[in-house]
């Protein structure tokens, strides 16, 4: 047996192994400051966008372009939403014409909920000691690495 090949197959050298270990610790890392907010790590992604789209929001702020901007499908996000609903964030309505689809707005707990995410954000990137410079030459490798695997696909 080529000793390259088995060094290739250790646990260390895996890429798919580091980014699991190193997404695991960011969300570690987000849990106090999302226990503060009542949230779990999936619900503030959906808050993220939802907070987005007040900004710039896509022609139609449904369902089905939430779970396309998160990459998850219907069955993931509808728990999501209606735990978001009960928590008075997040507001559902079916379209009108037609009732497949669903419509998302932010309550206006929703809304007053990402003025308090901003210090505890700050707070948690100040606490981990990494470098923001280096946190965006990531992201921007990242994001190259995430497109060339969805060109694969």
């Amino acid at each position: 047996m080529n000793s390259g090949s088995a060094d290739s197959l250790q646990l260390d050298r895996q890429l798919c192994f580091k980014l699991y270990a190193a997404s695991r610790a960011v969300i570690r890392g987000y849990k106090p400051m999302l226990d503060q907010l009542g949230l779990t790590y999936p619900q503030y992604l959906v808050m993220l966008v939802l907070w987005e789209w007040q900004e710039q929001a896509p022609e139609l702020p449904t369902v089905k372009a939430l779970g396309a901007r998160l990459a998850l499908d219907s069955g993931t996000l509808t728990p999501l939403l209606k735990r978001l609903e009960q928590l008075d964030l997040v507001q559902r309505q079916r379209s009108a014409r037609d009732e497949r689809e669903v419509h998302l707005g932010l309550s206006a707990a929703g809304l007053a909920l990402r003025e308090r995410v901003a210090p505890l954000k700050a707070q948690l990137l100040c606490d981990s000691g990494v470098d923001p410079d280096s946190l965006g030459v990531l992201r921007e490798q990242l994001d190259q690495l995430l497109k060339q695997i969805k060109d694969l696909s």
